[in-house]
């Protein structure tokens, strides 16, 4: 990969993913409220969800957020450096790793103050093991499966993991489970509800967690202690419409404009045939950068039943035509007057004007795999 200072003579071209650390703060803040019995979290696994764990991070922190979620240790310590390197207090963040442990990780725990989430028998005979040769105490949290069947304790190995913290042998700082499809139905929710009560009522005391982003919007019944946004945070659909702000605008540049003719084909494959005289606007972007194949334009045998993604350009929308290839992607400014759009000019895929929910169902994916999926030659820029 070319080197920041290399990247400097072609500013204007490459793929840009500019992140508004206000409207994250925001997010997380309107997040908060909605909870207010809770402490709110941050889920800031897959670097950031793509934006970059240490910057949003910081900038959570810096709203309130002192609560954070990572899928692995290296991660955490990712996140434990750059909350010191901003100048947080180390004890004033507490960094839960979700995806159990391993011998060799329990030393990194212990050195960078982060908390394990322990999902299995063997993640708490771990645990209990590296403590012991350590010679010190730490609390840790412990996952219940609810309904999920991903990551957690059934029902006879939480009882056996109560009798422990009981005894004072697995000290515990939170108990935990997941909502599966808390964005689609209340139903399974509701059943998830009443069996985490269950389970999470063998632990008194110990503070409780259970909803993610759209989890928030299900009431106070799902707020315990301790909520663990991911998706709303980053602007992605998790409750109702409008009550989150997008955060991320994925821009790129107009390499060549040109007119192709009736009949003509367009793009790999010939897949697209043109139906009148097109302008087309050939832009520096493809699924090398993160932006999906499956969101290529209409007749492609991909997804032939659903709409390409459309594209924001000189306060319009725009259609992508023709097959998306690994570095540009075409798209159809016919309706635009020919003086609007000129090569330079910078293209929206997914921001305010476009938003990323609406791209992904387009790909027949989520925003979540948009966003944690932009390449890495495309560059991110903190606004």
């Amino acid at each position: 990969m070319p080197s920041l200072a290399d990247r400097s003579a072609e500013p204007s071209r490459m793929p840009v993913l500019e992140i508004d650390r206000a409207a994250l703060a925001a997010n997380w803040r309107t997040l908060a409220a909605r909870q207010p019995g809770a402490r709110t979290g941050a889920a800031v696994k897959a670097d950031g969800y793509g934006l970059g764990a240490a910057p949003v991070a910081t900038a959570l922190h810096e709203a309130g957020c002192r609560d954070f979620f990572v899928a692995w240790a290296s991660e955490g310590v990712a996140v434990r450096k750059a909350l010191s390197q901003a100048g947080a207090d180390p004890g004033d963040a507490q960094i839960f790793v979700l995806q159990g442990l391993e011998p060799a990780t329990v030393p990194l725990h212990l050195r960078h103050d982060l908390t394990p989430v322990l999902s299995t028998p063997d993640d708490i005979a771990v645990w209990r093991d590296g403590l012991c040769t350590a010679g010190v105490q730490a609390p840790a949290a412990l996952q219940v499966e609810t309904g999920m069947n991903r990551l957690g304790l059934d029902d006879g190995e939480t009882h056996q993991a109560a009798a422990l913290a009981a005894s004072g042998n697995l000290p515990l700082c939170l108990v935990m489970s997941h909502l599966a499809s808390a964005d689609e139905t209340t139903a399974q929710s509701a059943e998830q509800l009443q069996r985490f009560l269950a389970l999470s009522a063998l632990f008194p005391g110990v503070p409780r967690s259970l909803a993610n982003s759209a989890g928030v919007f299900l009431g106070p019944d799902y707020g315990f202690d301790l909520t663990r946004p991911g998706i709303g945070l980053y602007g992605g659909r998790a409750g109702p419409a409008g009550a989150l702000q997008p955060v991320a605008r994925l821009t790129a540049a107009i390499l060549q404009l040109r007119t192709a003719r009736t009949g003509e084909a367009v793009g790999y494959g010939a897949a697209t045939r043109l139906e009148r005289d097109t302008r087309i606007a050939t832009v520096g972007i493809g699924y090398a950068d993160g932006l999906p194949r499956a969101a290529s334009g209409a007749g492609i045998a991909l997804r032939p039943l659903c709409p390409a993604a459309d594209a924001l350009l000189a306060g319009q929308r725009v259609p992508v035509i023709g097959r998306i290839s690994m570095d540009m992607t075409l798209l159809d400014v016919t309706a635009l007057p020919d003086d609007a759009v000129r090569p330079g000019d910078r293209v929206e895929f997914f921001g305010p004007g476009v938003a990323i929910d609406e791209v992904a169902a387009a790909a027949g994916t989520i925003a979540y795999e948009l966003l944690t999926g932009m390449g890495k030659r495309v560059e991110r820029r903190w606004a």
